[in-house]
Formats: structure tokens, sequence, C-alpha cells
């Protein structure tokens, strides 16, 4: 498979050994200094585009791609005020793409775990409230994925009608505090407190690995398909 790698970052790095340790080429390493360098390449020199960018190039990244009629799978946070038009647009082309706010399989067990618990919660006398912790090269805040868990308690509980990052009022919100701190790759922790005791989970990753690896894996499994997708679509063919 040839893989197209926009944004040749700390991730951007690990993709490409674990995408070269599973026998995949290269087609192309893309990032800020160098993006007209994508011209020169012709529809067949890519099988796949993998998306881990920045915020402020995401959105014309995946818009060129689909365009070009490659495959894009993106895993940027910080632009997806912009995603109903990429999803419209590859409708349009008959792409496929493929976004997750995170790309580790266990954070995605985590973020139903965190469904379940928040399902179990409606109705009890509890406060939620989530901590998400990353490196200090992390532009957006909250993390992608604070927000993938922020959404999911809100459709499980009627008491919390949206998210606010801390310290803002809290009044009927979810309140997230985001940290950096050095090179932490993520910490998230979702927390319910009452008057007697406290209920708390939390995925902590230990490298990028985890994620560098959904990410590869999700790029061989879009390959030859058409629609937009998630990590659920994924996680069914796992189950």
């Amino acid at each position: 498979m040839k893989i197209l790698l926009l944004g040749y970052g700390k991730m951007g790095k690990t993709i490409e050994k674990i995408a070269v340790d599973k026998g995949h080429v290269i087609a192309g390493k893309i990032d800020i200094s160098n993006r007209s360098d994508m011209d020169q390449l012709s529809a067949t020199d890519v099988d796949v585009a993998i998306e881990f960018s920045s915020p402020e190039s995401a959105f014309e990244n995946i818009k060129y791609c689909l365009e070009k009629g490659w495959p894009v799978v993106s895993g940027t946070t910080g632009w997806l005020e912009h995603r109903s038009e990429i999803e419209s647009l590859c409708k349009e082309k008959g792409g496929a793409f493929f976004y997750a706010s995170n790309y580790s399989i266990g954070v995605n067990l985590f973020f139903r775990l965190n469904r379940q618990l928040a399902r179990l919660m409606e109705g009890q006398d509890y406060k939620v409230s989530m901590t998400e912790i990353h490196h200090i090269h992390k532009l957006d805040a909250p993390s992608g994925t604070a927000i993938t868990l922020a959404e999911g308690v809100i459709e499980e509980l009627n008491n919390i009608s949206g998210w606010k990052l801390a310290p803002e009022d809290d009044n009927g919100n979810l309140q997230i505090t985001s940290k950096r701190e050095g090179e932490v790759p993520g910490t998230h922790i979702v927390r319910y407190d009452s008057d007697v005791d406290q209920i708390k989970i939390s995925h902590t990753a230990h490298s990028r690995a985890g994620f560098a690896n959904g990410a590869v894996v999700s790029a061989e499994w879009l390959v030859g398909k058409q629609g937009v997708f998630g990590m659920d679509d994924l996680l069914k063919n796992l189950d």
C-alpha cells in the first residue's frame, strides 16, 4: 500500500515506522515546508493519505486529497467546524474519508466504557467532570478525545447540556480541565463526585505507538471503500 503522510511531526514519523514495518511504502511526506510537492503526485501514486497535520492545515489537506481521488484518514483535531463540508465533498466525489479524534483501540474501548458509566449515572446524585493532560506541543484544548468523551456523557445524562473549559461556569455543563505538561502522550480522566464517594475512570497512553498503529490499521481498512467512516465502523470488524 502506498501511503501519503500529511504532517511529518512526531506522530507522522511514528506512523511512518509502523507502516514501513508492516510492508507499506511511503509515497510522500508533506508538511508546511513542502506542501507544493503534493502537486507532483498523480492519482495512482497514492493508495491512501494519513493526515496528522495541524488545525490550520487539516481542512485544505483533506479537501485536496478527496478532490484528487485519494482515500484519507484524518486524526487532526481543532478543525471540525468544517467537517460537514468535507463529508459532503466526500459523498459528491464518491470518495472515502475516515475520521477519529483518537485512533487508539484502547481509547475507543474507553469511549464505550464512558458511555456505559454515564448511562448508569442517570438519575444518581453525582457531579461529573473531566481532566485531560497532553504534551506542551498540542495546540488545541480541550483535546478531541476529551470532546468525544464529553459528547458521550451529554447524550446519556439529561442534566448535562454541554461542556465548558474550566474554570468557566459549569452550570448545566461538564467542566473539562486541560493541562499541557512535558511530552505526555495523553491522559483522560472522567470523575463522578458525590458527598460520600468518587467514581473515576481513566485512560493513560504510554506512547504514540497505539495511536499510530490504529491510524495505519484504519488506512488498510479504508482502501477500496466509499463513504464516511469512523472507529465504530472499524471496531465492528474487531468485535
